[in-house]
């Protein structure tokens, strides 16, 4: 408790600080850092302390009546020390969320914050043995050499955000010492569209999702599936939805981000021409500026939904009715997250019933995220394991199954050999 109370004044405190960095790095609003990294990372510690006694009280359990009179509960212990690797896209958060779950947990951690954030990754270096425990939390900056060195010690358990190539290599580090891994991925998010919502919102809705931190976001939506004849009326309020958040100049926003890097830069740009640009398509590479942009008549077999985006481009995929949008999410790796936007509880049921996700967005995308108590997490490629409030818990931490009977009474002479007739017809019917 004293280390998460240490860690939310670090954040209180070090807001400026913070919030320079993220600047500087990623070009965040100070809004948008405040509630997709520091704030959100406040409001997982206080929501952790506020229900952090529950979560790790023991348990008990029924006891069997062959081994009455006895107790059996089961409790929590610490796993040890837990690696935690972050990535650039959201460097506070996705360090220090896990982080506090390894903390209630009761574990020592070591961080491995992004060389691709270095301003945050020194901004955290400097802060963090200021206000935690050094010997419960130590930080670890530097690239591939330095997380290459790391994976080569024994940890208790490897937290790993990021992606699919590399989390192959954490997997494969982690085998030697037999150490469990939690991956937290990416992946190509669905959103379907079916006709007859309310577009605007819908429009506004999915702008939001996509647009935040320039679309470098893990559950950010990926493409979209629009049935039917949606696919026009969408691509037009997506426009307006643009426009209407971020002015007819995105660029000059102050509300709107950067791209991480020139080399991220160059990849977006090749996607551009998958297909026909509805709205943005601009690009400044002195600046690191990429448009919010929509692309329609998009092919299902072009450069753009080859791979998981992770920038500001969405493309526009028509599909005739929701079978097909069903298998086409059905045939390419599971997704982080599928977000829909109807009206109809069957197709609503049919989504969550017949495809795999981490996780299911109705009507709001990102979102769930949000939600203390939602797990985070993903599933086949997208990742393994979960984490936030509870889960988090169960991450990193052990159960551990406990017996207690008493040597006062022998009850358990019926089990003894020699076994008699009598001792096998109460076992038989006790057991």
């Amino acid at each position: 408790r004293a280390q998460l109370r240490a860690l939310r004044r670090l954040l209180v405190e070090e807001r400026p600080t913070l919030e320079k960095a993220l600047q500087d790095d990623l070009g965040k609003p100070a809004l948008e850092a405040h509630t997709t990294e520091i704030g959100y990372v406040i409001n997982e510690i206080d929501h952790t302390l506020k229900h952090l006694a529950s979560w790790l009280r023991p348990k008990r359990v029924t006891v069997p009546m062959a081994m009455a009179p006895a107790k059996a509960r089961w409790v929590r212990e610490p796993l040890g020390v837990v690696l935690i690797i972050s990535p650039w896209n959201y460097p506070i958060n996705l360090t220090l969320a896990p982080l506090v779950g390894a903390l209630a947990a009761g574990n020592a951690a070591v961080l491995k914050p992004s060389e691709l954030s270095p301003a945050t990754s020194s901004a955290l270096a400097e802060s963090l043995p200021r206000y935690l425990d050094g010997e419960a939390v130590a930080v670890v900056e530097g690239g591939v050499a330095e997380s290459t060195t790391l994976l080569e010690e024994r940890f208790d358990h490897i937290f790993y955000t990021g992606n699919g190539a590399v989390a192959r290599i954490v997997m494969a580090a982690a085998v030697k010492h037999l150490t469990p891994v939690t991956l937290e991925l990416g992946g190509k998010s669905p959103a379907v569209v079916e006709p007859g919502v309310d577009m605007a919102t819908t429009a506004r809705r999915l702008a939001w999702g996509k647009f935040t931190n320039a679309g470098q976001t893990c559950v950010a939506p990926d493409y979209v599936l629009a049935i039917g004849a949606s696919a026009a009326e969408l691509q037009r309020e997506l426009a307006a939805a643009i426009t209407e958040m971020f002015g007819a100049d995105p660029k000059a926003s102050p509300d709107y981000g950067r791209i991480v890097n020139e080399r991220h830069l160059e990849r977006l740009s090749a996607l551009l021409d998958s297909g026909e640009v509805v709205a943005g398509g601009r690009v400044d590479r002195e600046d690191l500026y990429m448009a919010p942009t929509v692309l329609g008549n998009v092919d299902p077999s072009s450069p753009v939904m080859a791979e998981e985006i992770f920038g500001p481009i969405l493309p526009v995929v028509s599909v005739p009715d929701l079978d097909a949008a069903i298998a086409f999410v059905n045939e390419r790796d599971k997704p982080l997250a599928l977000y829909a936007f109807t009206d109809s509880q069957v197709t609503k049921r049919r989504l969550l019933t017949e495809t795999s996700s981490g996780g299911v967005g109705f009507g709001l995308p990102i979102a769930h995220l949000a939600v203390p108590d939602l797990p985070f997490g993903g599933v086949g490629e997208s990742g393994m394991g979960a984490y936030h409030a509870q889960a988090s818990i169960d991450t990193f931490s052990h159960v551990k199954s406990v017996l207690d009977k008493s040597l006062a009474l022998d009850t358990m002479r019926l089990a003894y050999a020699p076994i008699t007739q009598f001792k096998e017809k109460v076992l038989r019917r006790m057991l």
